[in-house]
């Protein structure tokens, strides 16, 4: 099963390359415009020079971004160095899995023999038949016997690679070079993405890269599972495909271990012009089953100290316009926002300001709004008893509102004690939205998402308004026929579906495939699974709908799959995962949820987007739809 059986890699390199690009010492593949796409914009891609370089008896591959003019003047040189790839030895690469859509560009997946990979490389002028012919020359290259996509790499040097390659057989051992041994059992844990922290700066290098275990289950193919992950997750399992069918046979979990990965491991490349170090410790897997999996999908910036006062002022005009609205989206995204400055902030997140209005105009705007506001508010007020008893419709939402009211947020010292000031506020503006939106008024779960907003605003008539505009995108949630949520848990069901294929088989086989166990989570933006705190810095990253509208449902996806070994070892049926769900209140670290969800959504792509109907809220009106230039 070696390329030989196939004339689209039968070709000689001599054939593929221009003699001008190559360098008779060493260079023998050069391929430009290779891309790598950190988000889902098109704006934000990242091209460079793909190169195999060849020293010695070792072939090394770099990936080199652009710079000047070529180069995509909106990232900035810490985005372009931290995805570059600098002499990575093929000593260390595992595999290449090879991606060809019905539609769209070709593109690569490198895994390393460590468990890492690269994020996909993109061939946009073709060349991938090339670059795999060009490796074939020069090291072992075998085609998969279970996919014909996946090609596994071995060094001529190393004996043992090439041996335990040609016999197939369950590796013992690790084999990578600056690798240590590695205990295995079987325990499942679930895909993993680790990001290295190290080397950020103008001079360091580090490379961007995936950090997998892959989830197995007894009675599922190894075959089948790693296919669907690195088909549809674009990740990679940790041990290779050999290792299965005998890791299928062990009763014990998986081993805590720590690995280190270091590039100047690899022989004696030139180090004047590439000095690499990269080290990678993997997260230890508990085997007790009842603890989750302390596993964390990383692929980007880690996050930051949230947006404080004085870089505040860095996006904004001498007269209060915001002159790069997606810069700063990106910033609150991996940040948040300094509580102290919400009230204003917020208030652009949520549409009620214009990122392009100045001071004088949003002074304008509030005095406005506030009599309109007021204007509203005395419709209900100048209802007289007499009256009342005539509205039903006023009775009932009146009613339900004074319940609700006072038990919302409680423990929070604003709305805390007897006859608080705030409590009464929470209720006028839940009243008057429910007269300035009569068709839909008031549901349970209104309350809950107006409280944050009134804590930070502290001013009656902008929590309103600030409300209505929250209220535009999930006010589909509280429709009478639920469409809005059936919209988005389908929407969920399609991106477990796309990212976790077992798992999604786990839940249609327990019955489970309506999702209503995150019913909650959907309805109040997991307004109750958060400390207070928490659910304010989650609401303004989702708000910024920076990588996409649709980010909590990556949430969802990425909650799930923290606790995946738990529900399928415990096999949970629909009402067991219900309560269980309902006790992880208060248990999820929400760092590590939104660093999850941030590699799940980049790693489902447009595939993602695609599985999301159109109009599935939180969309936002027509008219406050952020542009990608």
């Amino acid at each position: 099963h070696d390329l030989s059986d196939d004339a689209d890699y039968a070709q000689q390199s001599s054939s593929m390359m221009d003699s001008s690009k190559r360098s008779s010492s060493s260079l023998v593949y050069l391929k430009d415009n290779v891309t790598i796409h950190p988000t889902q914009f098109a704006s934000e891609r990242i091209s460079g020079r793909l190169k195999l370089i060849k020293q010695g008896s070792s072939l090394f591959m770099t990936w080199i971004p652009y710079k000047g003019q070529n180069s995509n003047t909106r990232l900035s040189e810490k985005d372009r160095n931290l995805y570059t790839i600098r002499a990575v030895p093929f000593t260390e690469v595992r595999s290449i899995r090879r991606h060809t859509p019905a539609f769209g560009w070709q593109y690569i997946i490198v895994v390393l023999s460590s468990g890492l990979a690269f994020p996909p490389l993109y061939f946009y002028t073709g060349g991938v038949r090339e670059f795999l012919a060009t490796i074939k020359q020069h090291v072992l290259l075998v085609r998969s016997v279970e996919d014909a996509n996946v090609f596994l790499v071995n060094d001529f040097d190393n004996r043992l690679q090439r041996t335990l390659s040609s016999l197939e057989l369950p590796r013992a051992v690790s084999i990578a070079s600056g690798s240590s041994p590695v205990s295995i059992g079987d325990s499942p844990t679930n895909v993993n993405l680790e990001r290295t922290n190290g080397g950020l700066g103008h001079d360091s290098h580090s490379i961007s890269q995936f950090h997998g275990r892959q989830k197995q289950k007894a009675q599922d193919p190894a075959r089948d599972i790693s296919i669907q992950v690195l088909e549809k997750f674009s990740l990679v399992t940790k041990f290779a495909r050999e290792t299965t069918s005998q890791l299928f046979r062990e009763n014990n979990g998986f081993g805590a271990f720590e690995k280190k990965f270091d590039s100047q491991s690899a022989l004696d490349f030139d180090k004047a012009s590439y000095d690499t170090e990269t080290i990678v410790n993997e997260i230890p897997v508990a085997p007790d089953p009842v603890e989750f999996d302390k596993l964390t999908l990383v692929w980007g910036k880690p996050r930051q100290p949230p947006l404080g006062s004085e870089e505040w002022t860095t996006f904004l005009d001498n007269e209060g316009r915001v002159m790069d609205s997606n810069a700063l989206r990106k910033r609150i995204f991996y940040g948040g926002v300094d509580h102290k400055l919400r009230r204003e902030v917020w208030a652009f997140l949520l549409g009620y300001y214009a990122y392009d209005s100045t001071y004088a105009e949003r002074e304008y705007l509030r005095c406005i709004k506030k009599s309109e506001y007021e204007n509203i508010k005395r419709q209900w007020q100048s209802i007289s008893p007499e009256q009342a008893r005539r509205f039903t419709k006023f009775r009932e939402r009146k009613g339900l509102i004074d319940k609700d009211v006072v038990r919302t947020d409680r423990s929070v010292t604003f709305f805390d004690g007897d006859d608080n000031p705030n409590v009464h506020l929470l209720r006028d503006i839940l009243l008057t939205y429910s007269f300035y939106n009569f068709d839909l008024g008031y549901c349970q779960g209104m309350s809950d998402l107006l409280s944050p907003i009134l804590f930070v605003m502290e001013d009656e008539s902008q929590s309103f308004w600030c409300f209505v505009a929250l209220m535009e995108r999930l006010g589909p949630n509280f429709n009478r026929d639920q469409n809005g949520m059936h919209s988005q848990l389908f929407a969920l069901s399609k991106l477990v579906e796309l990212l976790d294929n077992p798992f999604h088989n786990y839940f249609k086989q327990n019955d489970c495939l309506n999702y209503f166990f995150c019913f909650r989570w959907v309805l109040i933006q997991f307004k109750r699974e958060f400390e207070y705190e928490k659910t304010m810095r989650l609401w303004e990253v989702l708000w910024t709908h920076y990588l996409s509208e649709h980010l909590h449902l990556y949430v969802c996806v990425a909650i799930l799959k923290r606790y995946r070994n738990k529900i399928m070892g415990e096999q949970m049926d629909f009402d067991t995962l219900l309560k269980f769900i309902n006790e992880l209140s208060g248990r999820i670290d929400l760092d590590a949820i939104l660093r999850d969800a941030e590699a799940l959504c980049i790693c489902a792509g447009e595939n993602g987007a695609a599985s999301i109907p159109p109009g599935t809220p939180p969309s936002l009106p027509i008219d406050l739809l952020y542009s990608e230039d």
